[in-house]
């Protein structure tokens, strides 16, 4: 018995579709060295207007290349020609997302120890009759100390010096004492977890998914990388790094982009940092990019 195929079916719409597919796919993928645990969209345009629809069956079926190979740029084009294959005289455009989070461990600043940080990411592909073109981005957690806030809580201190050692002969041991107490140290900085996007286009011919060393790129020129197992130790070498890295969004947005004009492998970029202000009840938002349209 041959059963109905309602999607071939002709109609009187007369209207193509720009995109048409399905969305929050899971997948498993191989990225690097890790089996991950994604979400996959796929679609393709739908070209033919008197078509009903497009057969989604075959993006589904597709998609299994990617549970079996490591995921490079050359297998996502495989992938959506794929698509383009499967529905020949319906669409003249392919696409695909993927989101996921890849999983780096990170050794502490002093101790011993490491531990496991989550750097969400996103690749998204399409094929049409300009060619493939690619785009990924990954986000990076970071500490940022306002400079305007240290700045004032080292004039509150001076004030609180002055207070208690003016008109004395200062002893060195008192000094000390002083600054290691709750009464010398009267005000701090504050900071707050910050987040960088990171969009990339890769240049022509590179074969891999650079994740990591863009991570590395990134969490270097920063210098605050919020951190997983710590010791004391390594906890005040945070604050050492934090005292040593005073920034704005504007500061981290300028420091981003010149790491990333330092990467031969990319093409392009659009980088964008959010500062989860703990002094207003707003972010603070700067962003940049270079060669992105």
């Amino acid at each position: 018995m041959t059963l109905p195929d309602i999607a071939a079916q002709s109609t009187p719409h007369d209207h193509a579709l720009d995109w048409v597919g399905m969305q929050a796919i899971a997948l498993p993928l191989h990225l690097g060295d890790q089996r991950i645990s994604a979400r996959a969209d796929a679609g393709v345009s739908l070209d033919d207007p008197d078509a009903r629809g497009i057969h989604m069956s075959r993006l589904y079926l597709a998609l299994a290349t990617l549970e079996t190979q490591p995921l490079t740029p050359q297998l996502l084009q495989q992938v959506l020609e794929r698509f383009l294959d499967s529905h020949l005289a319906l669409s003249n455009r392919a696409f695909i997302a993927l989101r996921g989070e890849l999983l780096l461990s990170r050794p502490a600043l002093v101790s011993p120890l490491a531990g496991w940080k989550a750097y969400p990411f996103e690749i998204r592909a399409r094929l049409d009759a300009s060619g493939f073109h690619l785009e990924w981005q990954v986000n990076v957690t970071y500490s940022s100390t306002c400079p305007c806030s240290a700045a004032l809580a080292r004039q509150l201190i001076q004030q609180r010096f002055s207070e208690t050692f003016e008109g004395q002969s200062l002893d060195y041991q008192a000094v000390h004492s002083w600054l290691g107490s709750t009464q010398g140290i009267v005000a701090t900085p504050h900071s707050q977890r910050s987040t960088a996007t990171l969009q990339v286009r890769l240049a022509p011919h590179t074969g891999e998914f650079l994740i990591q060393p863009l991570v590395d790129a990134a969490e270097q020129a920063l210098g605050t990388a919020v951190q997983t197992a710590v010791k004391r130790a390594d906890e005040q070498a945070f604050a050492l790094a934090n005292g040593q890295n005073l920034m704005f969004c504007e500061d981290a947005a300028r420091r981003l982009h010149r790491a990333l004009l330092q990467l031969p492998w990319l093409e392009a970029f659009h980088l964008r940092v959010v500062h989860a202000e703990s002094l207003h009840a707003h972010d603070a938002v700067a962003c940049s990019q270079h060669r992105w349209h």
